[in-house]
C-alpha cells in the first residue's frame, strides 16, 4: 500500500512540475444557475457604444423586461478605445510612431497596465472612477452590469513598462507572449501563464473589476476555431482563478467559437461559452445552429451553459458593425424566423442576450421577449435533446422538472410550407397528453398516436404536453 501511495504522489508531482494539472473547476454556486439573460451592445453599436446608450437600454430593460428575468447589461468590446466623435470604426487598431515606436492612439490605462473606460464615451468614468458610477446606476435599477475584455495584456503596457500589481517589480514585458495575438484586433498580446507574475496580472484585473461592481465578464479571443486560433486553456483557467481571488461572484463568458474537443474542461470552468462564430440575422445562421445545439445540448447544466451568441432581434447595426453584414435597420429575420430562433435557443437552454437596441423595440419584439412560458422553458427545463431530424423537419424535446410533462418543439427548416405527421412512438411518447401552445398561450387539444400540425417554411410550433 505504501508503494502505491508513494507512486501516486510521484506521478502527481511529475504532472504538477510539468504544468499538466487537472482543469480548474468553478466551485462558486452563486452565478448562472440558470442561463443568463440580458442585453449586449455589440449588435447595435459595435466598438463605439456610449454611456448614454447603455443607460437608455438599462432603463428600458428595468421597465419592460426585468420582471421576465432579463437582468444583465453588458458593454461589448473597445470601451477603452478613444474613438473620435462620430467614428464607427470596427476593430479599431493602434499604430506606431516612427520616432519612438509609441502606440497611438493611447488608450486610457493605469500604472499597472489595466485599461480604463474612454472618458469621452463614458463621462462618469473620469478621474479614475472607471465603470463604478455606471455599474452603480445599473444596480440601482435592479439589474446586473457586465463588460467585454480582450484576452491578454495591452501592447502599450509593454511600451510603458507597466508594473504588475502585487509583484516585486515584474513588468508587462516579463509576462507577455508576443507571439500570441488576435488576428482581427492588434491591441493586445497574450499572457504566458508559466511566467512569474502572469496570474498576478489577471488577479489585478479582476480586483479592479470587483471594485467597479462588475457582475459579468466576457473574455474574447480565447478561441476562434482550432486551426486559426486554438483554445487558450491556460489563460482561460487563469481567469477562473482571478474570479475566485477577487471574491466577487462574476459570470465568466468565453468567446468565440469554442471547439467541441474542449467540452469537458469548458463544462467545468466557464459559466457560458460561445459555440459559434458571430451570429447574424440571416436564415442560414439559424439553420446551421440546429446541428451545433444538438451536439452541445448534453453539456448544459446549472452554472455552465453552451452559448448560441447574441440574438440579432430589433434595431441592429446603428453604429457598426457593418462590414460584410448589412446596413443599419431592423432585423432581417421574418416573423417565423424570429419565433424559430427564440424557440430553439429556449429549449436548448442557451444564454439569452438581445443584440438590438432595446428602446427601439416594437410590439412584436416585446411580445417575443415577454412570453413567460417560453422563458420558463429556457430557465427551468431539463434533458433538452433533438429527437427527430428528417426531410427538413426537426423535433426537440425537454422535460419539465418534477413532473411527467414534456416540452416539444417542431421546426420546418425547408423552403416550403408543410403539414407534418409524426407518430408519438418516434419521440418515445406513449401517453395521451393535452397540448398547450406556448406561443399562442392556449390549449389546442390532445395528442393522438400521431401528431399532425402545419408548419410554415422556417417556422415552428412549440408545445407543453401535460396530463
Amino acid at each position: 500500500m505504501k508503494k502505491i501511495v508513494i507512486s501516486f504522489l510521484l506521478v502527481n508531482i511529475f504532472f504538477c512540475c510539468h504544468g499538466q494539472t487537472k482543469s480548474t473547476i468553478r466551485h462558486d454556486t452563486q452565478v448562472a444557475i440558470t442561463p443568463p439573460m440580458g442585453w449586449n451592445s455589440y449588435d447595435s453599436y459595435g466598438a463605439a457604444v456610449t454611456e448614454k446608450e447603455v443607460r437608455a437600454n438599462a432603463v428600458f430593460m428595468a421597465k419592460n423586461l426585468k420582471q421576465y428575468g432579463w437582468n444583465y447589461i453588458v458593454i461589448d468590446y473597445c470601451w477603452y478605445y478613444p474613438h473620435p466623435p462620430g467614428s464607427t470604426q470596427e476593430n479599431p487598431p493602434q499604430f506606431r510612431l516612427k520616432q519612438d515606436n509609441a502606440p497611438v492612439p493611447w488608450m486610457p490605462m493605469d500604472q499597472y497596465g489595466r485599461l480604463l473606460p474612454d472618458p469621452r464615451k463614458f463621462p462618469s468614468s473620469v478621474n479614475g472612477k472607471g465603470f463604478k458610477p455606471l455599474a452603480d446606476y445599473v444596480h440601482s435599477l435592479g439589474l446586473k452590469f457586465g463588460i467585454h475584455i480582450m484576452r491578454g495584456i495591452p501592447r502599450q503596457a509593454l511600451w510603458a513598462r507597466s508594473k504588475i500589481k502585487g509583484t516585486q517589480n515584474i513588468d508587462a514585458i516579463a509576462i507577455a507572449d508576443t507571439a500570441s495575438i488576435c488576428r482581427w484586433l492588434n491591441l493586445m498580446y497574450g499572457v504566458d501563464m508559466k511566467k512569474n507574475g502572469a496570474q498576478a496580472y489577471y488577479n489585478s484585473l479582476f480586483e479592479l473589476y470587483a471594485q467597479w461592481g462588475v457582475d459579468f465578464v466576457k473574455v474574447d479571443n480565447i478561441n476562434a476555431g482550432e486551426e486559426e486560433a486554438p483554445y487558450r486553456v491556460e489563460e482561460s483557467e487563469g481567469y477562473v482563478k482571478a474570479i475566485a481571488n477577487c471574491k466577487r461572484p462574476m459570470v465568466l463568458s468565453l468567446s468565440s467559437q469554442l471547439d467541441y474537443t474542449h467540452r469537458e474542461q469548458l463544462s467545468k470552468s466557464a459559466n457560458m461559452w460561445r459555440i459559434a462564430d458571430d451570429f447574424w440575422d440571416e436564415w442560414s445562421y439559424i439553420k446551421n445552429h440546429f446541428a451545433l445545439c444538438a451536439k452541445w445540448a448534453k453539456y448544459s447544466k446549472p452554472g455552465h451553459w453552451p452559448d448560441g451568441d447574441m440574438i440579432p432581434f430589433g434595431n441592429l447595426r446603428l453604429r457598426g458593425p457593418l462590414t460584410g453584414v448589412a446596413a443599419p435597420g431592423k432585423s432581417r429575420f421574418t416573423p417565423d424566423e424570429h419565433y424559430t430562433l427564440m424557440t430553439l435557443l429556449s429549449i436548448f437552454r442557451s444564454p439569452l442576450m438581445i443584440g438590438g437596441n432595446l428602446p427601439d423595440a416594437d410590439d412584436f419584439l416585446k411580445k417575443i421577449l415577454t412570453n413567460k412560458e417560453v422563458i420558463e422553458v429556457n430557465q427551468q427545463c431539463e434533458n433538452s435533446r433533438e429527437v427527430y431530424n428528417e426531410s427538413d423537419i426537426i423535433v426537440w424535446m425537454a422535460d419539465q422538472p418534477g413532473t411527467k410533462n414534456k416540452y416539444i418543439a417542431f421546426f420546418n427548416t425547408g423552403e416550403e410550407n408543410k403539414i407534418i405527421n409524426i407518430p408519438l412512438s418516434v419521440m418515445n411518447l406513449i401517453h395521451n397528453y393535452k397540448m398547450y401552445d406556448l406561443w399562442e398561450k392556449k390549449n389546442v387539444g390532445n395528442t393522438n398516436e400521431i401528431i399532425s400540425i402545419p408548419l410554415s417554411k422556417h417556422g415552428t410550433k412549440f408545445f407543453k404536453l401535460h396530463n
